[in-house]
């Protein structure tokens, strides 16, 4: 057994919408010690998200500060930590001068919305939504990076000014950070995918979605796959340790699940929930409105894996709502309770459709709704359809993922707040009739960052061992009902949603 002065450790950034955390896990992939730093969003206007990328910056380093100090606290010396890695909040975008590193202009936020008017514009002069998604597996929408970039560009006289001095740069938070950390220009391929700039299948920037929008690949990072070094950290606490591992945050997770094979999925239960289902070797270009992406590439020498991926609107939120806006419940853990004083749904479906239905159902004109209220209906009833909407919508993203595939799913592995839940979870299986997956370690986003770093870096050599440390102590639900059960549970749903169209 080895000394505590010979232990090893690997860093992970993980830097979210409103938070970064510093996290240190050891070589069986538990955390040792961490520290979050929480910020607030900056709402200029209606529709406005936007942060100042020195703050952003701040926030790692006051996130580092108190991880390390907890670590030393143990004994340990930040030079036992060999490899640090970056998961991010993706699409969310940055604008500096590389000639000073400052930033040109506050970060627009993956959610912001201010682009609608010129999305509308690009749409007209594409003809479709769709027209480059052949390149880059993305619709033409306010989500993405490219649109971002265009509008800043059309907007901000710093960043104009910039690009006639050739001194402009764009980049992901990812590029940002390891930018002024190391001071290299870099971005890794899961990043690049969600910019509409790089073709998925070659990974490098596409000269057509370039002149599209207007980008030049000057201003642009070069991408590198997902777990290599990129540079060593130049100051600070963890000065000449190198930053080894880069993921986007919703493919960090599908990494820290292991989800490795073809036919795995992972989900993430929040306020909504993403879904991510490993195709393999080849990108499949959604017939259903998924989107296609680079799952990871954990090697500059290693074949990339692609994904679909998808998502619900309302999970997590729906549970507030009953919460905040009918007084249903006092606090979350409720729902659990109340749920479980009944057996069944008792013939009641609650379609969460607050703001319409995502895919595969893609339709605006959807609300919500509960019915087939009887008498007979308690609280319980309608806390257990609420869990129930949440697991009939994540079994139609993946039924549109197995169509779209040709693959068989296989498992699905499960993270966030609503999978500490068993009942949750056991309804999850129920409805899917496969394997569900839930692991001790539910920090999964922030693992798949360490696991990347870790294989980049030299502590971990294969994709077997990061697979062996992920799929330690996880716990498995089965489905406990017959065939039949789920085809009149199934049925009930489907009229339920019938139910729910039609309203706007």
């Amino acid at each position: 057994m080895a000394s505590k002065s010979e232990e090893v450790f690997v860093g992970a950034i993980d830097q979210g919408t409103s938070s970064t955390r510093f996290l240190i896990f050891n070589v069986k992939g538990q955390i040792v010690a961490s520290h979050q730093c929480e910020y607030e969003n900056h709402y200029a206007k209606a529709g406005w998200v936007e942060k100042s990328p020195t703050e952003i910056l701040e926030s790692v380093d006051t996130a580092i500060a108190g991880a390390g100090r907890r670590f030393k606290s143990l004994g340990y010396e930040a030079s036992q930590i060999k490899a640090v890695g970056i998961t991010n909040q993706r699409e969310t975008t940055v604008a500096f001068d590389i000639e000073t590193g400052k930033p040109l202009t506050n970060a627009i936020i993956w959610n912001d919305v201010r682009t609608k008017p010129l999305v509308r514009q690009l749409i007209d002069e594409a003809g479709s939504a769709t027209r480059f998604a052949a390149i880059n597996g993305l619709p033409i929408t306010t989500y993405f990076s490219a649109v971002k970039m265009r509008w800043m560009l059309e907007n901000v006289p710093e960043v104009q000014a910039a690009r006639e001095r050739g001194t402009l740069r764009f980049g992901t938070i990812d590029t940002w950070l390891i930018y002024k950390m190391t001071g290299n220009y870099v971005t890794d391929v899961t990043n690049a995918s969600r910019t509409m700039l790089m073709d998925i299948k070659t990974f490098k920037w596409s000269d057509e979605c370039l002149d599209f929008f207007g980008v030049r690949r000057t201003e642009l990072p070069e991408i590198h796959s997902s777990a290599e070094v990129y540079g060593t950290i130049a100051d600070g606490r963890l000065k000449d340790i190198p930053i080894s591992g880069c993921l986007g945050d919703q493919q960090a997770a599908m990494v820290g699940q292991s989800c490795f094979e073809a036919g795995e999925a992972k989900n993430t239960y929040g306020t909504g929930c993403f879904m991510l289902f490993n195709t393999g070797d080849e990108p499949i270009f959604s017939k259903n409105g998924l989107l296609t992406t680079v799952g990871y590439q954990l090697g500059p020498n290693a074949a990339p894996k692609y994904a679909l991926e998808g998502s619900i609107a309302v999970a997590g939120s729906a549970i507030q709502w009953l919460r905040d806006k009918v007084g249903l419940i006092s606090a979350p853990a409720e729902m659990g309770f109340l749920s479980d004083t009944v057996e069944d749904n008792g013939g009641v479906y609650f379609v969460t459709a607050f703001s319409g239905l995502f895919a595969p159902y893609w339709r605006d004109d959807a609300r919500g709704c509960i019915v087939g209220l009887t008498q007979y209906a308690t609280r319980g009833h309608i806390a257990r359809a609420t869990l129930e909407s949440v697991c009939y919508q994540t079994r139609a993203i993946l039924e549109a993922m197995r169509k779209d595939s040709g693959t068989e799913l296989r498992r699905l592995r499960v993270d966030g707040g609503l999978t500490n839940s068993d009942q949750t979870m056991q309804i999850q299986a129920d409805i899917l009739d496969i394997e569900v997956v839930r692991p001790e370690m539910r920090e999964t986003t922030a693992l798949g960052a360490a696991l990347a770093a870790g294989l980049g870096g030299g502590v971990w050599e294969s994709e077997a061992e990061l697979r062996q440390i992920a799929q330690s102590n996880v716990t498995a639900f089965w489905s406990h009902i017959t065939e039949e059960k789920r085809a009149e549970m199934l049925k009930g749903w489907e009229k339920a949603v019938e139910r729910s169209l039609d309203w706007a």
